[in-house]
């Protein structure tokens, strides 16, 4: 599929193969589309194979002909699944040409706006579909940050249950985002140093570069988040079974006079005077519960249970 809009006025129309002064978007094109393209278009090889590969991360470059770059981001952002999407853009100096296997959410957003002031040229037109990029990435933060929170609130709440896997899953995928930032804030980066642009496009490309990069750090910091979370539920888990283990050694403690004494009186001796005492069961049920009830009031006051 092509379509074609014009820069100056916003105007969709049947594109014929004008190349100037045109942002002309293709989306999984049929060979003799793209055999129109690379007529009406000075494409480079290079270039182009890049676009049209599947699964490419992104990279820019400064050709003689014109200016490339290819971005990846997330279909579904809000979600912060798995599922990437990639737009590839070719700067010319009065058109711009992009290409997507089925379009993108920056792409569908920044439509719409050519034609406006600030979104007239070919340079104005690659920074808006990069900004826009960037806060898909911004709006992944955000939802692996409410993720992340939820996940933190368990551990507290929820002492017996097994985060780990959740936070495995939660590091994958900020792991992910942070290296499709990173690519992203790289690529910005060669275009703005090698673009042919005049000063204001290369304010507007390092603007998108601080874009990339604060989006890069969030995923760092929830990186962190992640780390700290794993060692904090392992303290947890080793503080309770500390507790456990108090607990266990504190009863253990309160048996052992117990079963010394019920071992001493056990032995079969015939000169044991508590033995044939008419008192000596009472005498011996009073010791343990007088032994038992003291230690236990004793570990008490300690906080040992």
């Amino acid at each position: 599929m092509i379509r074609a809009r014009r820069l100056s006025d916003g105007q969709d129309f049947p594109w014929n193969g004008e190349h100037e002064n045109v942002w002309v978007d293709t989306q999984d094109p049929t060979p003799d589309e793209l055999a129109a393209l690379r007529a009406a278009f000075p494409l480079n090889r290079l270039a182009l194979e890049d676009a049209l590969e599947r699964g490419h991360w992104s990279r820019a470059e400064a050709y003689p002909e014109h200016a490339f770059i290819t971005v990846r981001s997330y279909v579904n952002p809000a979600q912060a699944d798995e599922f990437t999407e990639r737009l590839s853009i070719f700067t010319f100096g009065d058109a711009v040409l992009t290409h997507s296997p089925g379009g993108t959410r920056a792409l569908n957003s920044v439509w719409p706006l050519t034609g406006r002031d600030s979104v007239n040229t070919a340079q104005e037109v690659t920074y808006e579909l990069l900004d826009h990029t960037a806060d898909t990435f911004f709006t992944a933060a955000d939802a692996l940050e409410a993720r992340v929170d939820d996940l933190e609130e368990r551990v507290f709440q929820r002492v017996r249950d097994n985060p780990v896997p959740h936070v495995f899953e939660l590091k994958h995928l900020v792991s992910q985002a942070r290296r499709l930032a990173t690519d992203a804030r790289e690529a910005t980066a060669l275009l703005g140093r090698h673009a042919n642009c005049t000063p204001a496009d290369l304010v507007r490309y390092r603007d998108v570069q601080d874009s990339f990069t604060r989006a890069a750090g969030r995923f760092d910091t929830l990186r962190d988040l992640l780390t700290n979370l794993l060692d904090l539920h392992l303290n947890l888990q080793s503080q309770r079974m500390n507790e456990v283990m108090r607990t266990l050694t504190a009863v253990s403690v309160i048996f052992l006079p117990l079963t010394f004494l019920a071992g001493v009186w056990g032995m079969n001796f015939d000169h044991m005077p508590e033995l044939r005492s008419p008192h000596g069961y009472a005498l011996a049920w009073g010791t343990f519960l007088l032994i038992g009830a003291a230690l236990s009031v004793y570990f008490k006051r300690r906080g040992w249970w």
